[in-house]
């Protein structure tokens, strides 16, 4: 009786270890909510330098969390970003991954190992929210805006979707939710067309008088809302959207999500559109800054960021949320609209002290803010760590305890412990894309040579195009302003050496 007296105890506290350790799964691994800016640039947040504008919420994110120097997207311009960032692979080895066309196929193949369907195999229930901008469909001859549209974001690794197919300044100027188009009426069908216009409906030529925001270049295909675009459609007007209106929308959908989930941990992609063209904010962020509608649209982004910090807050689900926020390239300010951008920019910096922008092989181009919080395992603070969207790929995995195939995410690399702020070191190497490539080796910078233009006749963003190379010193010269490849050949020639073996190789994960 003593002896079994003496078990019982044990063999109680057994029992509630193994009942918490049953009950645990939804905890083991964080929630993830990667924030994913549209063309917001290192200099734009007030964590980063801004003084036009003010940017509480993101502020808020760096303050509690990770504010990394040298955090860089992998292309100068969205598609190509969102490619790698997702399927861990350069976009500059595969053919198609340039900014797509509304009516674009999908370019990311249903089957193989994406950030969604890693993180979906861990168990997460996944989504995604907002710009999606990868194509849809087998092929946009097949393509049928009217029935069931796939392969999409369902196909790849998302349980639940709700995006704009490109952009807000191309058709189909319509939500997609899941599979279908959000509110059409199948007596309205929509039509769709990158290369000619459909008879009798005006255009932001014909009709450029009546437009409420003009256009300084392209944008004046079909108008919807008011503004042009590019490419053409007609019907689907029960399911237009209102660009004013768009950045609410995609927030409660965000939301929406967060609040449904209960019983396992969830990836949450959240796409926003601010503060890419055409920039038309809420009126309730109309006149928020000094900036016009482009420092208005920072500060509605702000004002999304904010909300999915309080429901993450009101859910009680901060302390173990790993939230990432960054941007898909640097910033543009003219880039199609006349909304006042230029004129009114004032002492405001977008690219902050870098040079370029987005399209740019310049630092501004792709070197990017990057903010990393998650208060049970992240400490404050500031890092210099080189870090690049390719890696999210690898870096969750090894968070989520799952091995790639050697044939998974051939670019991405496990840098897990700089990410969560436990090491110092990023990566050796950064890829840096925008027409040709660039690299980063610790503090150099090189710039292959390429012909072309200098500075981009419409948006006056130098582009980084020389027909000699290029070498900067990062560390004491991160404005790129004096090219040193007359005092360092042999630097020229092994970082020249080392970016066509990365380019030749078809792959830089060991």
């Amino acid at each position: 009786m003593k002896t079994l007296c003496n078990v019982l105890p044990f063999a109680v506290a057994l029992l509630m270890c193994s009942a918490l350790l049953l009950g645990a799964p939804a905890q083991q691994h964080p929630n993830i909510v990667l924030i994913y800016a549209d063309d917001i640039g290192y200099g734009d947040f007030s964590s980063y330098g801004a003084t036009s504008v003010k940017t509480p919420n993101v502020d808020r994110l760096a303050r509690q969390g990770i504010r990394f120097t040298n955090g860089y997207s992998s292309s100068s311009t969205c598609t190509p970003s969102r490619y790698s960032m997702l399927t861990g692979e350069y976009a500059f080895r595969k053919q198609g991954t340039g900014v797509l066309p509304g009516d674009a196929a999908l370019i990311i193949e249903p089957g193989r190992t994406t950030l969604p369907s890693l993180l979906k195999r861990a168990g997460y229930a996944t989504a995604v929210v907002g710009k999606w901008h990868l194509g849809l469909g087998e092929s946009k001859d097949k393509l049928d805006w009217n029935g069931e549209i796939k392969p999409g974001p369902l196909e790849i690794g998302f349980d639940y979707s709700f995006i704009m197919a490109a952009t807000g300044d191309r058709v189909p100027t319509v939500y997609v939710e899941n599979r279908r188009v959000v509110g059409l009426d199948p007596a309205d069908p929509i039509k769709v067309s990158y290369e000619k216009a459909f008879p009798d409906l005006p255009t932001g030529i014909s009709h450029r008088n009546s437009l409420k925001m003009d256009w300084s270049h392209g944008h004046n295909n079909a108008v919807v809302n008011g503004v042009g675009r590019i490419g053409f459609m007609t019907g689907g007007k029960s399911a237009l959207w209102v660009d004013e209106d768009m950045a609410d929308v995609f927030t409660r959908k965000a939301v929406s999500f967060i609040e449904r989930q209960n019983d396992k941990p969830f990836f949450l992609y959240f796409a926003t559109h601010d503060i890419h063209v055409p920039r038309v904010p809420h009126p309730r962020f109309a006149g928020r800054t000094t900036m016009g509608p482009r420092g208005d649209a920072l500060a509605e982004f702000d004002g999304c960021v904010g909300e999915i910090l309080k429901t993450l807050d009101r859910q009680k689900l901060m302390k173990n949320t790993l939230v990432i926020l960054t941007s898909d390239n640097g910033p543009v300010v003219d880039d199609g609209y006349k909304d006042h951008a230029v004129e009114k920019l004032g002492s405001h910096k977008p690219s902050g002290p870098l040079r370029g922008g987005k399209y740019s092989r310049f630092e501004a181009g792709t070197r990017v803010p990057f903010i990393v919080r998650w208060p049970a395992r992240v400490k404050p603070g500031v890092s210099h760590a080189p870090m690049s969207q390719v890696d999210l790929l690898a870096s969750l995995a090894a968070l989520t305890g799952q091995q790639l195939a050697n044939s998974e995410a051939p670019d991405s690399l496990d840098t897990l412990p700089a990410l969560l702020g436990q090491l110092k070191q990023g990566r050796e190497h950064i890829v840096e894309h925008g027409g040709g490539l660039a690299l980063r080796l610790e503090n150099w910078k090189y710039i292959e040579p390429r012909q072309g233009p200098k500075r981009s006749a419409t948006t006056n963003i130098e582009l980084g195009n020389d027909s000699e190379p290029q070498l900067y010193d990062l560390s004491s010269d991160p404005g790129e302003t004096k090219n040193l490849v007359a005092e360092h050949p042999e630097r020229v020639k092994s970082m020249e050496a080392r970016l066509k073996k990365i380019r030749e190789d078809g792959r830089s994960r060991p």
